[in-house]
């Protein structure tokens, strides 16, 4: 199979996807004619024409209310918006009526629609290009919530994101879109061969949403983690030297909660990674649910490693990151308790 970094494959899946149904448009600020910030919807313009693939103007809020207008009327958007950081206009378009439209209407009208958006650290972006919100969207009934940690994932479960019936909130981090993030160093490193991640099947295939995957098994203790995240739990636990089990969730909302609790019953111990800040972050819930269906599993506390709860530090942003160094000393002394 061809290797893809993860910007080709989010291409890919979106060509597929408006190859097989001329229902699927795209659109978003910059997406037309000069195929995105980060180049994701390269060539579909010119491929598809104007009338499926365009440029908006710079207002979050109406791109979404768009596609929303665009969905109850039978087309699938899948829109872009240029940072996560920017999602805040239109959140109450994604919460008050995406999210609502299917039990509002009794089901007379759905709302398939996926929000695209570049999350997370990891390019020097300061405040304003480097928030992690998904705990925004997990709050929230009606969503799908989605984070790839792979090129071949993220073209599956973006084609599953957009042949489904209600709206998904697509995170992508960035620090992976162009390589393979080792979990030790600073950029990627290439190639995705390295950890075998990077082949991509041609046409159409799907990732089912809601199912969480093993990506390093394990018999210590059980970390779980998604994006990013997934390479510097690989990184710590080769540094310590741990048996830990790795499970990238994947997706989000839904949570496979049955293959974390398999997990935590049979390791006895559980940690939890991820960049956003560690307050009321996802990583909260996870605990909870870990608690609630593994305590007589437990042989020690359940713990988080996050962001810390500051505003986004630029000059401070690879200690602002859960690195390998404070993931492995969190692995240790949950081992150790």
């Amino acid at each position: 199979m061809p290797r893809r970094t993860m910007i080709e494959a989010i291409r890919d899946a979106m060509d597929v996807s408006m190859g097989r149904d001329e229902r699927v448009i795209v659109f978003g600020e910059d997406v037309g004619f000069f195929g995105g910030v980060f180049r994701c919807t390269q060539g579909l313009q010119a491929k598809y024409g104007k009338s499926r693939c365009f440029d908006t103007p710079i207002s979050e809020a109406g791109i979404v209310g768009s596609a929303i207008g665009m969905a109850a009327y039978g087309l699938k958007p899948c829109v872009e918006v240029q940072f996560a950081d920017y999602v805040y206009p239109a959140y109450d378009q994604i919460v008050s009526e995406a999210a609502r439209l299917r039990y509002r209407s009794n089901g007379d009208f759905t709302c398939p629609i996926v929000v695209r958006m570049p999350t997370g650290g990891g390019i020097f972006g300061g405040q304003t290009h480097s928030q992690s919100p998904e705990a925004l969207f997990t709050h929230v009934s009606g969503l799908k919530v989605v984070v790839p940690s792979n090129p071949h994932d993220a073209k599956g479960l973006l084609i599953a994101a957009i042949e489904d019936p209600d709206p998904v909130i697509f995170l992508e981090p960035k620090r992976l879109y162009n390589g393979p993030f080792d979990g030790h160093h600073e950029r990627p490193v290439t190639p995705w061969s390295k950890h075998e991640l990077g082949e991509v099947a041609d046409g159409h295939y799907t990732v089912p949403l809601g199912k969480a995957v093993i990506r390093r098994p394990g018999a210590a203790v059980t970390v779980l983690a998604y994006g990013t995240m997934v390479y510097v739990a690989q990184a710590a636990a080769e540094e310590t030297g741990i048996d830990a089990e790795i499970i990238d969730l994947r997706t989000l909302l839904p949570l496979d909660l049955e293959t974390i609790v398999d997990s935590v019953n049979r390791t006895g111990r559980c940690v939890i990674v991820h960049e956003a800040t560690l307050t009321s972050g996802f990583g909260a819930e996870l605990s909870a649910l870990v608690q609630e269906n593994c305590f007589y599993h437990l042989e020690a506390p359940v713990v988080r490693v996050a962001g810390w709860d500051t505003p986004y530090p630029h000059a401070q942003e690879w200690d602002y990151f859960p690195g390998p160094a404070r993931l492995g000393r969190a692995l240790v002394e949950t081992m150790e308790a």
